[in-house]
């Protein structure tokens, strides 16, 4: 699953260390998120993500 976790974080001037503190995910998940080698997150992660990031859960991950 494609995600611009990592392009809108690094807008909005947040550290990943950050974004896990704000979703209460680890650091290493975000980080594998962002690069593509943890696909399929859980509804509940991308919520929490989407929501640190202040955007749609669409605008952040590809879904319909």
């Amino acid at each position: 699953m494609e995600n611009r976790i990592r392009e809108i974080r690094e807008q909005q001037g947040i550290k990943q260390y950050e974004l896990a503190e704000m979703t209460e995910l680890s650091s290493s998940y975000i980080n594998h998120l962002e690069k593509g080698t943890r696909d399929n997150p859980s509804y509940k992660a991308m919520v929490k993500i989407s929501r640190a990031l202040k955007s749609q859960l669409q605008e952040v991950f590809n879904v319909d």
